[in-house]
């Protein structure tokens, strides 16, 4: 007899949500290739047709829709089993370190938390804020159980849940020649001197730089931030510019700097990342909780006081 795995039944689940690759595969935080793999070996194992495929469209066969809410149910039972285990234990009094990167959901953030201690009010959740030198938000060094944070960062070990997409924003000093601008073109900006984060920072640092799209034009570094708060100030004494997101240019508007959308860039994502092989009964609590009240773009609404 095929056997089945957990994760096999959480992508088709997603898939047959989203019934579009690529919001199963964020959701997911995988690749659209793996999740096509994934489903394919699935189906495979059991001779079957879950899902119809076109260069236009995903839909569920008549097979999949029938077979889809006996999984999710599936799926919340074992939610419920494991999470019912760890009440039943009373490991989940105590305290829960949840990292942030500096700048990174700072609504989100709150929210979260506010819902996540309603919900378990036996758990005290510490945040600890973290700038550019870390934008693993301290997880690579275990100083957080779980953290939010803007991929990309090198945690091959964590998964990571897709909370929220922003537009990139270019901050400009005000006597700019783009400042003006309503929107600007990633091109239009790339022979400015930029100031970037601390090379501590890595990958982050580089898509911040926007290495991808440079090609033989290094970019000319003008400082180095660690904060927003140095990183805006560089700005507004017209050292250089710097690449953001729109959370940003709300949160940290300053005289002397203008915020001007680009518009050819692919969105920041915000996430919650952890490492499943090292959570805590807490850690654990907090990441079911938000998977399971949580959707893409979306927050539920504050718990009531």
């Amino acid at each position: 007899m095929s056997e089945v795995t957990l994760r096999q039944l959480r992508y088709f689940a997603a898939l047959g949500e989203e019934l579009n690759y690529r919001r199963a595969a964020e959701r997911l935080f995988i690749t659209q290739p793996a999740l096509s793999t994934a489903i394919k070996a699935l189906e495979q194992a059991f001779g079957v047709v879950l899902f119809t495929r076109s260069t236009r469209e995903v839909a569920l066969t008549d097979l999949g829709a029938a077979w889809l809410p006996q999984v999710q149910q599936a799926l919340a039972g074992v939610d419920a089993v494991v999470d019912n285990l760890v009440t039943l234990s009373g490991t989940r009094q105590g305290r829960l370190r949840l990292g942030y990167l500096i700048g990174t959901g700072a609504d989100l953030l709150f929210r979260i938390v506010r819902h996540f201690e309603a919900a378990y009010p036996e758990v005290s959740v510490e945040p600890i804020e973290f700038d550019f030198a870390d934008p693993t938000a301290g997880l690579s060094s275990g100083a957080t159980e779980v953290a939010l944070i803007r991929p990309p960062v090198d945690l091959p070990e964590h998964r990571m849940l897709i909370l929220d997409s922003e537009s990139w924003v270019a901050c400009l000093p005000r006597d700019h020649p783009l400042a003006g601008r309503h929107e600007v073109g990633i091109a239009e900006l790339l022979d400015d001197p930029i100031v970037c984060a601390p090379l501590t920072a890595g990958p982050w640092r580089d898509y911040w730089l926007a290495m991808d799209v440079r090609g033989n034009r290094p970019p000319t570094i003008a400082a180095v931030a660690a904060t927003y708060e140095a990183e805006t100030t560089s700005i507004a004494r017209g050292l250089g510019i710097s690449f953001t997101t729109s959370s940003v240019a709300r949160f940290y508007d300053r005289p002397g700097i203008v915020y001007v959308p680009i518009t050819d860039r692919p969105p920041s994502h915000t996430a919650l990342a952890w490492n499943p092989a090292a959570l805590s009964p807490q850690a654990d609590a907090l990441v079911r909780h938000v998977q399971a009240h949580w959707s893409f773009g979306d927050t539920p609404d504050d718990p009531p006081r």
